[in-house]
């Protein structure tokens, strides 16, 4: 039975169309720097906003119709979410989603009955899958919204609270590796802390990493060959979370031995919570070797939240890109962790949601190649930085063959060294907006 049956197969059209329903800048087999735009691009539908979010705040109550003709809090209602979930990911030639445990199902009281839920669904779930190519980017377990989980997971006080927590990661992989997933994701959610006056910061953060330790050491065990990610988050819920952003994620990860088998989920609007720009988080990520996944979307800059709107800011998008063109593309893939605006409460709406942030990252896709050709910005920091490699003490600095005493003696021959050459940041920025705007 067709769910969504005022909407079309959403096809390319190109920038002069008006069509809302139609793809201005996404076409699936353009190629762009060798590659169809598909394989730079790989978009994953978040269960959890696009088939479960209703638009509830806490000022009011939900205004979209996310039950699909079945009746809420029942496993014919998480069938009916699978129904219109492929459904819609075959619309808009989407190939992968992404889920946490308790978006496939209503929690049990039992953990016994909510697991053999989990284990009917991901029946069903593969059943859909067969005749598509349709797959699992990345799964992951919901420790943040049950009561249990008020003072964290991994880094909660109570030992009960911990072990049930292990208990929903293990399913959650035996989930994750049922359905092919290319990743498992630790967002921290509450991993933090309100006051240093009850909290043991120590202990905790050595907890987490026991527990995610654990989940390696278990899904190596049942045949799971993807990266596992930590999603960083500076606050909210908690007011200091321990995944504060991609440097202190990767600081936590090698100080616990985490950093082979671990990579970063970077989302925009957690990079901008935290006081950065979305593209610096992924440079952090990739210089580090642990760029991975990106959660697709944006914040707003007026609010102090995470608003998880789509994508519109097509400079953010071909900053973006152009990180990831530079680091070789994503061993993950770009997941719309995003949803839409409370009066956007249509079916219609939830397909122009996803047209706009797939556009939006087809176009940065687009612009960031060009950049990348136009050679320009490449060519001026190559230039910048070429002082150590064209003269002899600079060769030495690199060369790690130096010290403090010899570079002393040769400041002292210099005098007065020359200001370093001009950061040219206004005309980098007009290159920029040369190549987005012609």
């Amino acid at each position: 039975m067709e769910i969504f049956k005022n909407v079309p197969e959403i096809k390319y059209e190109g920038p002069e169309s008006k069509n809302p329903l139609a793809f201005k800048y996404y076409d699936a087999e353009k190629v762009v720097m060798g590659k169809p735009m598909k394989e730079h691009l790989p978009f994953a539908m978040a269960w959890w906003h696009n088939l479960c979010a209703t638009g509830v705040d806490m000022f009011g109550r939900g205004v979209a119709d996310k039950s699909f003709g079945a009746k809420e809090g029942t496993m014919e209602h998480a069938k009916a979410k699978v129904d219109a979930g492929f459904e819609f990911m075959q619309k808009l030639g989407i190939k992968y989603f992404c889920f946490h445990d308790v978006d496939l199902v209503p929690e049990a009281d039992d953990i016994k009955e909510t697991n053999r839920r989990l284990d009917e669904i991901s029946d069903y779930i593969l059943e859909k899958m067969k005749g598509t190519d349709i797959k699992c980017l990345w799964g992951t377990a919901n420790m943040f919204g049950n009561p249990r989980f008020m003072n964290g997971a991994g880094s909660s006080n109570s030992a009960d609270v911990f072990a049930f927590a292990a208990a929903q990661v293990k399913k959650a992989l035996d989930i994750t590796v049922k359905l092919g997933g290319r990743g498992y994701v630790f967002w921290g959610g509450r991993e933090g802390y309100e006051t240093l006056l009850n909290t043991d910061v120590k202990f905790e953060q050595e907890n987490i990493a026991r527990l995610m330790k654990m989940a390696v050491e278990y899904g190596r065990s049942i045949g799971f060959k993807g990266d596992f990610y930590i999603e960083p988050k500076p606050k909210e819920p908690m007011k200091h979370q321990y995944d504060f952003d991609a440097a202190t994620a990767i600081g936590f990860l090698k100080a616990h031995g985490l950093d082979k088998d671990f990579k970063l989920n970077i989302e925009a609007n957690h990079a901008t919570l935290a006081g950065h720009t979305f593209e610096h988080d992924l440079r952090i990520s990739a210089i580090n070797g642990m760029l991975g996944s990106i959660d697709a979307n944006q914040g707003d800059m007026l609010l102090g939240w995470d608003t998880d709107e789509f994508p519109f800011d097509v400079y953010t998008s071909t900053m973006c890109m152009y990180e990831v063109l530079k680091a070789g593309g994503l061993t993950g893939g770009f997941n719309f962790d995003a949803k839409n605006r409370r009066p956007s409460y249509t079916q219609e709406d939830m397909f122009m949601g996803f047209i706009l942030g797939m556009d939006t990252f087809a176009l940065g896709l687009i612009k960031a190649a060009e950049l990348i050709e136009d050679g320009r910005i490449d060519e001026f920091v190559k230039e910048r930085y070429s002082s150590y490699y064209n003269t002899e003490i600079g060769k030495k600095i690199l060369n790690n063959n130096t010290n403090l005493k010899e570079l002393a003696e040769y400041a002292d021959s210099l005098g007065k060294p020359e200001l370093p050459g001009s950061g040219r940041q206004e005309m980098l920025e007009g290159i920029v907006n040369s190549v987005l705007f012609k």
